[in-house]
């Protein structure tokens, strides 16, 4: 009889040539050329339990323009290994032909031509239409949201994400976890969890004070003759990347016997499938399917990865399902005699021009937007060139929010947090203050200016290197490298913390960065409580309505060495 490790394993070859990951799929839809709903929604059912997957919304209702990064280095295991693989060698090791529609919605390849042909992506009321499809079919699907939903818009903000809450509840996932979201504030979150209609799930959150668990840690369902249980896993660093006087009284962590103690409880309780719903970030939820045994499928989330074939770490499936609602995963599986035994794998790229919109979705992101269209469409400017955000070093909206810091607030050096959010604009579009917004819209926006040594800008540095390049993926515990204006620097992402950063350099006269001199430096999301200073988005507000045409001339200030 064949192993189910050698049965799995020969499953995902297959399905790189016959498309049970969706290759197959995806190399005849380059062949054809042709973007139509039904043939972006076709999968041949398999099994006897579906769950279908989205992720890291980041509170866009409506379809939106999102370059996939440039730049994405691997260290240690990871190094070369996906998500760790971009542009033309990611198409190469996936077999995607440049120009086609998959190499648009996977890559940053001829992005600005490819995105002018092929049209924006995502929109929740096209996602609620590929999630009302697949359930068509598979009655008894699970919709499972891996958090950073309630966060990153105009609307959002606005209304204290019940745009979002709102949307989502129509759509009825049957349970999320979490990470942004906490940057509502504890009140608040506790406010919607209370009133929603599915598991807020969180096995690594506990209360400090009592070390009890907070939230709800797993939930088992009985879908297609089989228990699943469904593990939360929350963003494990939230107190050190978010302001921990956001939600006081809360502990986070990976948790790694945490886990490990769940996945042998739902097990005892009769579970055949084991998920984690997880915001852990890719590396480290490949480090705890290596580490975790019993674990068949971690749906991953946080590092925004999208790809087209699920990785296979010993018997535990990875799924990774992109962003800011371009892609749905779907991911059928047979599971029998309590295992999971093969399983057939798409991500489904959400064309908002092929996938018409769900009108019951569409009438409710209506409502939703109405009583802030006005201010959300006022034109702020034009930018000449490409605006976008996602890669490890800086994105020209980083740049542009540099500039105006530097210039808005009288600063030498301007810092920016290494965020992941945030939709792409393209050249010769108009930038409106939905557009700004979608790159700074966030509940601790002050931009602070103050005086640091160079010493201490070296520091920052290098704690933010290490919060990346860090070999153990257990380490990395934020977001991309902080992006900085006015200052030039090398990085060797092979060096150990303290010795990763050289060469710093003040832009505007050439000098080295002396470590006794004090620099003016502004910058915003500080973690630090009471910061004071403009929103991020006025001070950027001003400074485009002043320029009017925006240019960001390309970033040469910063050499990476090591990758």
């Amino acid at each position: 009889m064949i192993a189910r490790r050698d049965f799995l394993q020969a499953a995902l070859a297959a399905s790189a040539i016959w498309g049970a990951s969706g290759m197959g799929d995806w190399a005849r839809l380059a062949a054809r050329q042709a973007l139509s709903q039904d043939r972006l929604l076709e999968f041949d059912s398999f099994g006897n339990v579906t769950l279908i997957h989205v992720t890291d919304i980041h509170g866009q209702l409506v379809p939106v323009w999102f370059r996939e990064p440039e730049v994405n280095i691997g260290v240690g295991a990871a190094e070369g290994q996906p998500p760790h693989v971009t542009g033309a060698d990611f198409l190469k090791l996936y077999g995607i032909a440049p120009g086609t529609p998959e190499a648009y919605a996977l890559s940053y390849v001829d992005f600005v031509s490819l995105a002018r042909s092929y049209g924006r992506m995502g929109g929740l009321d096209r996602v609620a239409t590929v999630i009302k499809a697949i359930r068509a079919d598979r009655p008894e699907a699970l919709l499972l949201d891996g958090g950073d939903t309630w966060h990153g818009s105009y609307t959002c903000l606005r209304s204290d994400a019940q745009d979002m809450v709102n949307a989502m509840n129509l759509l009825k996932p049957d349970a999320m976890t979490s990470h942004w979201e906490f940057t509502l504030g504890l009140d608040r979150v506790n406010e919607i969890v209370e009133g929603l209609d599915f598991a807020f799930l969180g096995a690594n959150i506990f209360d400090a004070e009592w070390d009890e668990p907070a939230y709800e840690p797993y939930r088992i369902f009985e879908r297609g003759g089989a228990k699943i249980a469904v593990i939360g896993q929350a963003f494990p660093y939230l107190p050190i990347a978010n302001p921990n006087w956001m939600f006081p009284g809360l502990s986070f962590g990976v948790r790694e016997e945490r886990m490990a103690e769940m996945v042998r409880e739902v097990r005892g309780k009769g579970a055949d499938l084991v998920v984690v719903l997880s915001h852990n970030g890719f590396d480290v939820d490949r480090k705890m399917a290596g580490s975790v045994p019993g674990i068949d499928v971690i749906l991953t989330g946080h590092t925004h990865d999208a790809l087209p074939e699920p990785v296979m770490v010993g018997q535990t499936l990875l799924i990774a399902s992109g962003s800011n609602g371009k892609f749905v995963t779907r991911l059928d599986l047979d599971v029998r005699e309590g295992r999971m035994m093969g399983f057939r794998h798409k991500l489904i790229p959400v064309f908002s021009d092929a996938i018409a919109p769900d009108p019951e979705m569409a009438a409710l992101i209506e409502r939703e937007r109405a009583p802030y269209r006005d201010e959300m469409a006022e034109v702020l400017g034009t930018t000449d060139g490409l605006l976008y955000r996602r890669g490890n070093f800086n994105g020209t909206w980083d740049d542009l929010i540099c500039n105006a810091l530097i210039e808005e607030r009288e600063a030498d050096i301007a810092l920016s947090p290494g965020f992941r959010w945030g939709p792409s604009l393209l050249p010769g579009e108009p930038i409106t203050r939905e557009d700004l917004y979608n790159a700074t819209a966030m509940t601790y926006p002050n931009a602070y200016r103050s005086e640091m040594t160079g010493e201490m800008l070296h520091t920052i540095l290098e704690d933010v290197a290490d919060n990346l390049f860090n070999p153990d993926p257990y380490y990395q515990q934020g977001g991309d490298m902080v992006r900085v204006g006015g200052m030039g620097y090398r990085i060797d992402v092979t060096r150990p913390q303290g010795s990763r950063i050289t060469g710093m350099t003040l832009l505007k006269t050439g000098e080295p960065i002396d470590p006794a001199r004090s620099y003016v430096v502004s910058g915003w999301a500080s973690v630090n409580e009471g910061t004071e200073g403009p929103p991020i988005w006025q001070v950027v507000e001003d400074y485009v309505k002043r320029q009017g045409t925006v240019r960001v001339d390309p970033n040469k200030s910063v050499v990476v060495s090591g990758a």
